[in-house]
């Protein structure tokens, strides 16, 4: 065999032992990081994989030449520098809040739960009849600031007569943050109940979307907060409880998904720490209250771009290639790890339906025909809550059903005006409860 031969293949055996010790020591790191839960940012995992990798490479070279002797800490140079970037901060680690809106006052009040929140208040305008009860919005996320399009949304309805009231819960937005161990889905109730209480106006209407109708739907659960409501519309739940979000069901029909354009912007999850971070809370390795990132860290680093993918789920396939700019980077935010700590206490607490059926808040199901939700999400509220008056199953929109594209806010906003008012139906009752399974059947 040619010397030439000999040396590159000596070579790319040494550059292949060289790379499995790069690739097995970021492994090791990563492990680490799960196992002390990203104890000192990282920093312990970090420490650790350095130091065993020193002493490993000090052990290798014991008997080689002083050039020999360095060669194995090539491996632990290139994975210190590669693993090094997990554990530095590149945003603020105390909150940063979005600057206040310029289009609506941002007031702050302090609840009877403890709670801080963001509130904004849509007095009634507009030629319609003045409503006498006030209507309350809780917004999707779980813990996510208001979109500029559902404040949008907001102004249109307080301009058919509605004193229109919305608060960004617990953690989300502007609002103050609650020590991790304190975010439930039990707390995200009660704080309903107290903002309503607080209004000081009687009972109130309200409206949730996606996760704020999962708050809404467990409020006309508790005896306690039902009090406080009169009309309750249910838009685009998520699961109510553990035993429904265990469902394996489906979902409406195709949304925009995997086929919209890409969003564009920056994104935290091209950054190592905050990739590793959100990866490893995705896949429920690391706690929401971890040592890595903290909850205002990682509040602070998140961007729209980030839930590119979710917002796509969030129209029909037909649209695509016109999904709207639904928010500014000035106004977006999003608390990963509070949200999944709710989501969590959703999936650990035990069936709604035996309080659910004992409900007589008069409400209203709203269903998107490209849904991303499991429609067994919205079918079980229908089945076991008998106060559910009419389903609304709107055509031609996707889970974010006032978006702002031809005249679905008009649609929208004539469904949730005419249950409030007690008008007919703008739309036929559809799914109705004895007619679910064909519903489900027909897979609309």
């Amino acid at each position: 065999m040619p010397p030439s031969v000999i040396r590159a293949s000596r070579f790319m055996g040494r550059l292949l032992v060289a790379t499995s010790a790069v690739v097995g020591l970021v492994a090791v790191f990563v492990a680490l990081i799960v196992a002390t839960d990203g104890a000192g940012s990282g920093s312990a995992a970090w420490s650790a994989v350095v130091g065993i990798a020193v002493l490993a490479a000090l052990w290798r070279g014991r008997r080689r030449s002083w050039r020999g002797r360095l060669a194995p800490f090539l491996p632990v140079l290139v994975a210190a520098a590669l693993t090094l970037p997990v554990c530095v901060p590149t945003v603020p680690t105390t909150r940063h809040h979005p600057p206040a809106p310029a289009f609506v006052t941002t007031e702050h009040w302090r609840l009877s739960t403890g709670s801080r929140v963001a509130v904004y208040h849509y007095p009634a305008t507009g030629n319609s009849p003045r409503q006498h009860d006030p209507l309350v919005y809780l917004n999707g996320g779980p813990v996510r600031g208001i979109s500029v399009h559902d404040h949008r949304f907001l102004r249109r309805l307080a301009g058919q007569g509605y004193d229109v009231y919305a608060y960004e819960q617990a953690g989300g937005g502007r609002s103050d943050l609650l020590p991790m161990n304190q975010y439930s889905i039990t707390r995200s109730v009660h704080d309903l109940g107290a903002f309503v209480s607080r209004l000081g106006k009687g009972r109130a209407d309200v409206l949730g979307f996606s996760s704020g109708a999962v708050v809404l739907t467990r409020a006309l659960a508790d005896p306690a907060t039902a009090a406080h409501l009169r009309r309750a519309v249910i838009a685009e739940p998520g699961p109510m409880d553990g035993p429904t979000a265990r469902i394996a069901g489906q979902k409406g029909r195709p949304s925009a998904r995997d086929i919209a354009p890409a969003m564009t912007g920056p994104r935290s999850t091209h950054v190592p720490r905050y990739a590793v971070a959100f990866g490893l809370m995705r896949l429920g390795l690391l706690s929401p209250d971890n040592g890595l990132v903290g909850q205002a860290e990682g509040d602070n680093a998140l961007t729209a771009a980030d839930l590119g993918s979710d917002t796509a789920s969030a129209y029909c396939a037909r649209d695509a290639h016109r999904i709207p700019v639904e928010d500014t980077a000035r106004n977006f935010s999003f608390s990963a790890a509070a949200s999944l700590r709710i989501q969590q206490t959703i999936k650990d607490s035990a069936s709604l339906a035996p309080r659910l059926r004992r409900s007589r808040t008069p409400a209203m199901l709203m269903v998107a025909e490209c849904s991303s939700q499991l429609r067994q999400w919205a079918t079980t509220i229908l089945a076991d809550n008998p106060a559910v008056q009419r389903t609304q199953y709107m055509p031609g929109v996707g889970h974010h059903m006032w978006n702002g594209l031809g005249d679905n806010d008009r649609r929208a906003a004539a469904v949730i005006t005419a249950f409030l008012q007690d008008k007919p139906a703008p739309l036929p009752d559809y799914p109705t409860r004895a007619g679910i399974p064909a519903f489900l059947r027909d897979h609309r």
